[in-house]
């Protein structure tokens, strides 16, 4: 990415920190469709001890239409427009052309069998007791390689669907295994775009924030690693494997070579679903008008997803128009004290942030200046200070069920994002990691 779109959006977001405190609404009530959110869906599921009794479209569609009610000094119809630019704005509508494109690769991929064989092959080459930890070490790789949690989650949540069904393990389990190793690469990529940003907004070299960073997450994933290959024991590989169909599975292959290329992920996944429309119709697996039916159907397989990204980017623009995310920059830098108070503050700020606009570089992108002023007043290391911003949001979106990774995973695995969370164990001991980080000082280098 061009640095200079950065330097230019962190010069605006400096600009814009400056008065701030002006322009808030300095009250919590801007705050309260989020709450209305939570409360509606995660509250009231967990009391019924069932994450399927609230559709989350219903959920937002309430959330939102509170959020336009509670908006004040506007008129109905501006207030409307607001929330439909929120909805519209180019994020989003980038996200839901993957989505789409996902959609339809991933159903007709599904149809030639391409799904089928991947995991046939899979597990005729990992041991049944690797299979957990495989995924997780596939998924940190690529991640890593790609800079993309979006792109490891479209890559590998069909192959972790297809292990759950031929071993009878927790789809939820193991779908969570992919959302959390993808997360360590969106967190230490240097072709990440909340690498670049936060090292643009720090203003260190991506390096040494990649050295910093590294010493906090790498025990964290050694962990979690442990535990996979600890939980792989308990895994029940099928007795009798069905010969592996190697050439369906060079579409998986193609969109994993080129994504680890760095191309585009649109771009990735167009060609992978030429390519599912090529062989599948050449493989007498369907012909030009069944290719067509399965893309269909995976499209409208995303209907859920992308209503539910509308109305969160929508409702999340109104909390940001009424001042909620200046309300909490305001309140968390109001008293800091030392630099563990500092370091805290960076990482609650990116926190909250990121909770409300439910994508973890604008997060970072919009706290970056502030938290830059922050670690130079009180001789906070730019590394350090560029690490905590990263980690801290990657913990956020990989925690939120709306984010665009949880939503992406539970739209391919068919189940709720709710039901994946309890078992997101990377994004939770990499966060405990973090604020060991920040408590006992380390690295000592870096504090």
């Amino acid at each position: 990415m061009d640095s200079s779109f950065f330097t230019l959006h962190s010069s605006f977001f400096v600009l814009h920190s400056s008065f701030f405190t002006q322009m808030a609404h300095r009250n919590w009530f801007s705050l309260s469709p989020l709450l209305v959110f939570l409360v509606l869906y995660l509250v009231t599921s967990i009391l019924v001890n069932d994450f399927y009794k609230v559709p989350i479209t219903v959920a937002f569609a309430v959330s939102s239409i509170y959020a336009v009610c509670i908006t004040r000094g506007i008129p109905l119809d501006e207030r409307i427009r607001q929330f439909s630019q929120g909805a519209a704005n180019p994020s989003t509508m980038l996200m839901i052309w993957i989505f789409i494109l996902a959609g339809a690769f991933a159903q007709s991929a599904k149809a030639m069998g391409a799904v089928d064989a991947t995991v046939n092959l899979t597990l005729q080459f990992l041991p049944e007791s690797m299979l957990l930890p495989g995924l997780f070490l596939a998924a940190c790789f690529i991640s890593l390689s790609i800079g993309t949690s979006v792109g490891t989650v479209v890559a590998l949540t069909p192959m972790a669907v297809g292990i759950a069904g031929q071993t009878g393990g927790s789809l939820p389990i193991i779908v969570a295994i992919v959302v959390g190793g993808a997360f360590f690469g969106d967190n230490l990529s240097f072709i990440s775009d909340t690498t670049i940003v936060a090292t643009q907004t720090q203003q260190c070299r991506m390096s040494d924030k990649f050295k910093a960073n590294i010493r906090i997450v790498l025990p964290a994933a050694l962990i979690v690693l442990a535990l996979y290959v600890f939980l792989g024991l308990s895994v029940d590989a099928p007795t009798e494997l069905k010969a592996v169909e190697w050439y369906k599975v060079i579409p998986y292959l193609i969109v994993l070579v080129t994504a680890l290329c760095g191309m585009n992920v649109m771009l990735v996944l167009t060609i992978g679903l030429a390519l599912t429309g090529i062989m599948g119709i050449s493989l007498g697996c369907y012909d030009f008008f069944g290719w067509l039916d399965a893309m269909g159907k995976g499209i409208m397989g995303m209907g859920e997803l992308i209503i539910v990204t509308l109305l969160a980017g929508g409702m999340l623009e109104l909390i940001r128009y009424n001042g909620g995310i200046d309300y909490i920059m305001q309140k968390l830098t109001h008293r800091i004290q030392g630099k563990r108070g500092a370091e805290l503050t960076i990482a609650s700020l990116v926190m909250l942030t990121n909770v409300c606009t439910a994508n973890n570089t604008i997060a970072i992108m919009t706290t970056g200046p502030i938290a830059h002023d922050i670690a130079t007043r009180f001789g906070v290391d730019s590394r350090k200070s560029a690490s905590l911003l990263d980690t801290f949001s990657c913990l956020a979106q990989g925690l939120i069920p709306y984010g665009a990774q949880m939503l992406m995973a539970a739209g391919l695995a068919s189940i709720s994002p709710a039901s994946i969370i309890p078992y997101l164990f990377y994004p939770m001991v990499m966060g405990l990691f973090a604020l060991l980080s920040i408590l006992f000082r380390y690295p000592r280098k870096y504090s």
